[in-house]
């Protein structure tokens, strides 16, 4: 359910934490997203672990969950996100970051709609974020969208990524444990 304010970033930014908990900043207003069920958060903190390993090997960059981004005046934080270069731009003190990230994961929810992740990823493409990953923990396939085309992986696929040399691993591994099937 929105609440209707026009809030730009900067208003965002200023609000206490208690009142953008589980909220999102869209077309000025706030709007409330889900909490996350364990799966959800697994999938995420596996993801994640997978990013920083991959970091670690290369040396560059951040893998971060949660972070909220400055989207073309909306603040949405994706579930997980890698910037590489753009670490320097990374603010310590601020909520929304001012830029966005090379990579962003959303992993749906039982109470997402499709479209909704679908303008989301819009969103953040036409932003600037060179590629989006949504998640489907219920049909096991991650889809990808990128400035090198679109394609969606399945069970036995191996994600690979052209912002990520060099990462790779094989969704089967992902799924294990977490998936609905």
């Amino acid at each position: 359910m929105a609440t209707r304010t026009s809030l730009t970033i900067e208003d965002f930014e200023r609000l206490p934490d208690n009142a953008v908990r589980n909220r999102e900043l869209v077309d000025g207003e706030l709007v409330d997203v889900s909490g996350n069920t364990p799966r959800h958060n697994l999938l995420r903190d596996d993801l994640l672990i997978r990013l920083r390993e991959w970091i670690a090997r290369q040396a560059e960059g951040i893998a971060i969950a949660e972070q909220e981004y400055d989207f073309l005046g909306n603040a949405h934080g994706p579930d997980v996100s890698y910037f590489g270069r753009k670490v320097r731009l990374l603010d310590m003190n601020k909520r929304v970051q001012r830029f966005v990230p090379d990579v962003a994961v959303e992993i749906a929810s039982a109470s997402d709609a499709y479209n909704t992740l679908l303008r989301k990823k819009d969103r953040y493409r036409r932003a600037g974020t060179g590629e989006v990953w949504l998640v489907s923990p219920e049909a096991c396939e991650i889809a990808i969208y990128s400035d090198f085309g679109d394609r969606i992986l399945h069970l036995g696929d191996t994600i690979v990524s052209d912002q990520l040399p060099g990462f790779a691993f094989a969704l089967d591994e992902l799924f294990r444990g977490y998936s609905t099937r």
